[in-house]
């Protein structure tokens, strides 16, 4: 809109979206209320969500616009600014109306390669995520994964830790916590622990996901070995998803047996299964805006500064691989 540019050679997408924002603001249709809201015409908005992305991907022929030989597919709505789908047809179909389905969803039977992909070599304990050291006791300097709170990139910390009894252990006065990557598509056994600061844990507790962009391991988080253990168990028995345990107990749990991605439930039961890994977050005393995300993308081996890998840490903007204590 300030440059003037031609809205015809602009989309309107979405990239991660968390399941209660599907299911309590919408998906594109909140997009193009944001989008009005910005200063552009409803029809513009409209216009680069529809017929604009059909085209640039070629699938214009079906879909994208009301014409002869398309898809019926068609959305009415009231208010054109205040863009909410009152309702929905597809292919002809009249689909969903006020906000809600009006047809049956079709049941899917997934194979199991689908839904077996947490694999792990054998149950974890608390030793897997054990961080030794040659030093018995002291001091050393480590490399510190540092999160930064709404980016995706994070910070390179250098930091003194202290060393008992031959290992680092967590230290929740300096908000330092232990994240691990453990493999969990072909059951290697490779675990690799590191140290974190950012997520304000503030008790004993660990939280685990298989939705960790783009590789999709088992991130593990938190300041207690053996409830990183728990929490990485809990995980590999529900076919992945995410799961907060708190004190011993688990307190927050969503299931994505799909892949250890996607759920086969309704949208508004994923958004409550959802909720309850959030309120676990905070339960943990962590009070970043978005944690789940944040840590799902702590694996991503292309964003700065420092992440960790299957292979261990990787400083991405030297693109090497960095040990956890400094030599």
């Amino acid at each position: 809109t300030e440059m003037h540019l031609d809205p015809r050679n602009f989309l309107l997408c979405t990239d991660d979206s968390h399941s209660a924002t599907l299911v309590n603001e919408g998906h594109m249709d909140r997009v193009i209320r944001h989008a009005v809201s910005q200063g552009l015409s409803p029809l513009t908005a409209l216009q680069m969500g529809t017929i604009n992305t059909a085209e640039y991907f070629g699938v214009s022929h079906s879909m994208g616009l009301l014409a002869p030989g398309r898809s019926a597919d068609i959305v009415l709505v009231s208010d054109l600014a205040n863009f909410k789908a009152e309702l929905v047809i597809a292919q002809g179909k009249v689909i969903a109306e006020n906000g809600k389905l009006v047809i049956d969803l079709p049941v899917y039977d997934y194979p199991q390669w689908v839904v077996n992909t947490v694999k792990l070599k054998r149950a974890l304990s608390a030793q897997d995520f054990g961080l030794p050291v040659e030093s018995k006791n002291g001091h050393v300097v480590a490399n510190v994964i540092g999160v930064i709170e709404n980016q995706a990139p994070n910070r390179h910390l250098k930091l003194e830790v202290a060393v008992t009894n031959g290992h680092i252990l967590a230290d929740v006065s300096r908000d330092l916590a232990k994240i691990a990557l453990v493999e969990r598509h072909k059951g290697s056994g490779r675990i690799q622990v590191g140290l974190i600061s950012g997520f304000g844990f503030n008790t004993a507790c660990a939280i685990a996901t298989t939705v960790a962009h783009d590789s999709h391991h088992m991130l593990v988080v938190g300041p207690d070995d053996a409830m990183r253990a728990q929490a990485a168990n809990e995980l590999a028995a529900c076919g992945g998803g995410q799961v907060v345990v708190m004190n011993g107990k688990v307190i927050g749990k969503v299931a994505l047996p799909i892949a250890g991605l996607m759920s086969n439930h309704p949208a508004v039961e994923v958004a409550a299964a959802a909720d309850s890994v959030l309120a676990g977050f905070k339960a943990c005393g962590c009070q970043l805006n978005n944690p789940n995300m944040q840590l799902s993308l702590m694996a991503l081996v292309v964003i700065p500064e420092l992440r960790i890998s299957d292979l261990g840490l990787v400083d991405v903007t030297q693109f090497k691989f960095v040990p956890v204590v400094e030599s």
